[in-house]
């Protein structure tokens, strides 16, 4: 049943509308498909495998959740616990009414930001800060929530979804005031090590950069593909002194250790007899959060369908729980651009896996 799989992604490689995919398909038992397709970097031809790691960028953003919700679960936090009850620097932000070239027209809120908003995309906040240029990691987490409480809220929280990286690491500073721990060294402690995610990491080793997946995009020509820096994160990619973890978007990940996470997500919490979320958690995470009369449906930290949990990474990668097939489906590819119909290869492999795994 790999062959289908691979069969699925050979067309894509062929035209070069694709460099390389790493595949993984689970279930509630175990791995059923893993495997590497193309190239890691393919200038320097240098074969993908299947335990390389990728830049998975926003898919951070659903384990950032998970870490979130421990606290809800242990009654630390409330889903509509407003912001500012623990992050006093978000007191008295303001909300655009009006604004153009020659005025800007402000008010309070009806209501402040709730945590259920800032993790749903519907706080109000813009997707970063200015003082978040050029890279995304160049602030440590207190320095950044506090740009994002000076801002002014674009609507008002609740009424409109618009992605915002900004609300994810606001909801993520909450962890390290709650704990007095800093967010990496809880996220590590409490979720990945427990999980068994040991090369998930804001900071590749030396070791893990030798299997770092590089960024593809189309040549100057147009015919063919070229590498890429990771354009929003500051290099060194190890230097631990001026990056900083990022929760919205910051993580490398192998593929096996993404099918840990959303394997325990497809048990309802739980994975080799541990539980790490109550089921209530996982609904939460899971289900829609956002206002029924908006057409975007988000949980907290995921994309949501009737059948299917998901998110999506800057660089094309993606990973899914099916529901309905009882699946977890991993896409680890790294893509800052495309030849042809490259974007169309990841449906390919998610209909090509729920075919040959899905029962």
């Amino acid at each position: 049943m790999s062959e289908s799989v691979a069969a699925a992604l050979q067309p894509y490689l062929d035209r070069q509308a694709l460099a390389g995919a790493i595949t993984l398909v689970a279930d509630r038992d175990g791995v059923r498909h893993h495997a590497a397709h193309g190239w890691a970097d393919q200038p320097a031809g240098r074969p993908l495998q299947p335990d390389d790691l990728i830049w998975i960028a926003s898919q951070t953003k659903a384990i950032n959740a998970a870490a979130v919700l421990l606290l809800v679960d242990e009654g630390r936090l409330s889903p509509d616990d407003a912001l500012e009850q623990h992050l006093p620097e978000f007191r008295g932000q303001l909300v655009v009414v009006e604004r153009d070239e020659q005025h800007l027209l402000l008010r309070p809120p009806a209501a402040p930001i709730t945590v259920r908003q800032a993790l749903s995309h519907t706080s109000g906040l813009p997707f970063s800060s200015p003082a978040e240029q050029p890279t995304l990691d160049a602030l440590p987490l207190d320095v950044a929530t506090r740009t994002y409480a000076a801002l002014h809220l674009d609507s008002e929280p609740g009424t409109r979804y618009q992605y915002s990286n900004a609300g994810t690491n606001a909801a993520a500073r909450l962890i390290e005031v709650l704990t007095g721990q800093r967010y990496e060294h809880f996220l590590q402690e409490r979720l990945l090590n427990p999980l068994g995610m040991h090369q998930t990491t804001f900071w590749p080793s030396p070791e893990q950069l030798t299997r770092l997946a590089a960024i593809h995009r189309p040549n100057a020509a147009g015919d063919g593909l070229e590498t890429a820096p990771f354009h929003l994160l500051s290099y060194p990619l190890d230097d631990r002194v001026r990056r900083y973890a990022m929760p919205a978007g910051g993580l490398f990940a192998t593929a096996s250790d993404i099918a840990r996470f959303a394997r325990m997500v497809l048990r309802g919490g739980e994975l080799d007899g541990r539980r790490y979320l109550s089921e209530a958690a996982v609904e939460l995470m899971t289900t829609r959060q956002t206002a029924s009369d908006l057409p975007e449906c988000y949980g907290l930290g995921w994309s949501v369908g009737p059948e299917t949990a998901s998110h999506g990474g800057a660089c094309g990668s993606y990973h899914a729980v099916d529901w309905r097939h009882g699946l977890v489906l991993v896409y680890h590819i790294q893509h800052s651009g495309w030849l042809h119909d490259g974007p169309e290869a990841g449906g390919a492999f998610g209909q090509a896996a729920r075919a040959a795994y899905g029962g």
